[in-house]
């Protein structure tokens, strides 16, 4: 009897919330756009994908001065069509690679369709990885800024060693896909040098060292935002590997 009340209740919170929803939405106070409401519901009812690597009111000053001085360096299209040249090229992210990848028996696409990537399955902006990775292909560089949210806690009040090795081998192996298009990971070395505080806003540089055949070699340093302190070191190998090969997993 109380397990069917409980269930009964809690429709009835359903049905409030959708209620209340289509209130708000039909009568939306004078201080809030419509446009703006319906930008903050789930991504489920935009047909456009969230670029996660563009500014959000979570990003912090340094975040968004280095943000800004990258982007000016970008290539761009003016107001008249031009297109104008630069040195960086910002790289949009996304919280999908592949929308239905093949793969092992566990891809189903009930499970396809729930899944995230890794680095940006946090709906609540801020609390995790904040990032955004500008490639330089002339000069052979990627430069990542990086925020780190309170979720990412490790020792306390710094950032978990292996959140940090999760943005080295995200920017690296971006930077390698960038050259020897899709490739995974064939190994990693790390050394960490001093810990991060969470909060901070940090510069995580990678450069290519050397291709032979399959393999794309990267090498990549982790500094405070100013350059003036060292915090992680790491070398990363990387395999080509064809599309063929993605999508079987």
């Amino acid at each position: 009897m109380a397990r069917s009340l409980g269930r009964i209740f809690r429709g009835f919170q359903s049905l409030g919330s959708l209620a209340f929803m289509k209130s708000e939405l039909s009568n939306p106070p004078a201080s809030v756009s419509l446009k703006s409401m319906v930008q903050t519901l789930p991504s489920l009812f935009s047909s456009n994908p969230r670029d996660f690597s563009l500014p959000n009111p979570s990003w912090g000053t340094e975040m968004r001065q280095l943000y800004e001085h990258y982007n000016s360096q970008c290539e761009a299209v003016t107001d008249g069509g031009e297109e104008q040249s630069g040195l960086w090229k910002r790289l949009p992210s996304y919280n999908r690679s592949l929308k239905y990848a093949a793969g092992g028996v566990y891809l189903s696409k009930i499970i396809q369709a729930k899944a995230r990537l890794f680095t940006r399955n946090i709906r609540d902006p801020g609390a995790a990885f904040e990032y955004v990775i500008f490639a330089n292909k002339k000069e052979q560089r990627c430069v990542c800024i990086f925020q780190a949210g309170h979720l990412l806690e490790g020792p306390p009040g710094n950032v978990h060693g292996g959140a940090i090795a999760t943005m080295i081998d995200t920017v690296t192996g971006t930077h390698a896909c960038v050259h020897s298009g899709p490739v995974m990971t064939a190994n990693l070395n790390i050394n960490y040098r001093s810990p991060i505080p969470l909060g901070s806003t940090v510069l995580i540089e990678s450069s290519l060292d050397k291709k032979e055949g399959r393999k794309t070699f990267i090498s990549c340093k982790v500094t405070s935002a100013d350059g003036a302190r060292l915090h992680t070191e790491a070398t990363a190998l990387f395999v080509s590997i064809s599309v063929g090969q993605l999508m079987k997993g």
